[in-house]
């Protein structure tokens, strides 16, 4: 098991170093920050004194030597607009936001799509399974921009119900999670679908049938736990994306997360702030994905043992 740990975490560092490199020469591509910062009618000493200030004047190479050991230390650099506050603060400050909006869509998603999966699965051809792919291809099929604005336009202009936008009260997170869930109730009932009529017919499962396990202990206990893997790979992959912050969502509804963070920082040529969140989007995938695997070797054995 620590053999198999210690490969994902040399994996996951080799990632994040290449990854690391790839924010390092966008985040130099996307506008020259000394026209940014300067007023309009600077002087040109005024302009090689701040290229001097940001390391600008040094090679390639020694600027992505002094960008990694300052990120070592937690220094992502400062902000170019606004009051100039550190970038990773930024980040940091917008997390719980995020943090809170996905941990509740998935929950509900998991809530939902997975016992709808299931049902589905067991009850193949009826009414039941029917009704609940169509529904999963509508949810999946539908953009998420046009479910926030309907959501909105429904529930907001017309009704009256929830507020448009705004952060902290229980009614301001409805329409956010409820937008984003959908994609991912169908996503979660469409592969918890698919994984468990693979197993449904399984030798292993008729042994239990025959040994007269009631049907109930078959389907939620063997057969679901056996059919989790995929849906534990979509699971991390997709609350990874959502703590990083659905842009659409989070833009649409002025919810303060990294989501719009990001965006502010891209219309706004904020490459400072832009490279602190690809940063932490890659390494939260990376933890994510790394505690993943660990379930993975604890539902299925024969992972950590084939690494």
């Amino acid at each position: 098991m620590q053999r198999y740990i210690v490969k994902r975490l040399l994996q996951g560092t080799l990632i994040l170093f290449l990854v690391s490199i790839i924010v390092f020469l966008l985040g130099r591509q996307i506008g020259d920050p000394v026209a940014l910062l300067l007023p309009e009618y600077s002087t040109e000493e005024d302009r090689i004194r701040l290229t001097e200030q940001l390391g600008l004047d040094k090679s390639l190479p020694e600027q992505y030597a002094i960008f990694i050991w300052n990120a070592l230390q937690g220094d992502l650099g400062n902000s170019i607009r606004g009051a100039r506050e550190p970038a990773l603060d930024l980040v940091l400050e917008r997390v719980p936001a995020s943090l809170m909006l996905a941990s509740i869509a998935v929950f509900i998603s998991l809530l939902i799509g997975i016992p709808l999966g299931v049902l589905a699965a067991v009850k193949r051809g009826s009414l039941l399974d029917t009704t609940a792919r169509v529904l999963a291809l509508l949810g999946q099929a539908t953009p998420v921009f046009l479910l926030a604005i309907m959501g909105m336009y429904i529930f907001s202009v017309q009704l009256g119900w929830f507020p448009t936008s705004g952060y902290g009260r229980p009614e301001q997170f409805v329409l956010p999670v409820l937008t984003m869930s959908c994609f991912m109730v169908a996503a979660f009932l469409r592969l918890t679908r698919a994984s468990m009529l693979e197993v449904v017919d399984s030798e292993y499962i008729k042994l239990a049938r025959i040994k007269g396990l009631s049907e109930r202990n078959v389907i939620w206990k063997h057969a679901l736990r056996n059919s989790l893997i995929p849906v534990l790979t979509f699971m991390g992959t997709i609350f990874g994306r959502m703590i990083s912050g659905a842009v659409i969502v989070e833009t649409i509804f002025a919810w303060p997360g990294i989501g719009r963070l990001a965006y502010d920082a891209v219309m706004q040529r904020n490459y400072p702030v832009l490279q602190a969140v690809v940063l932490f989007i890659a390494t939260s995938f990376l933890v994510i994905n790394l505690l993943v695997d660990i379930l993975y070797a604890f539902i299925d054995p024969r992972i950590r043992y084939s690494q």
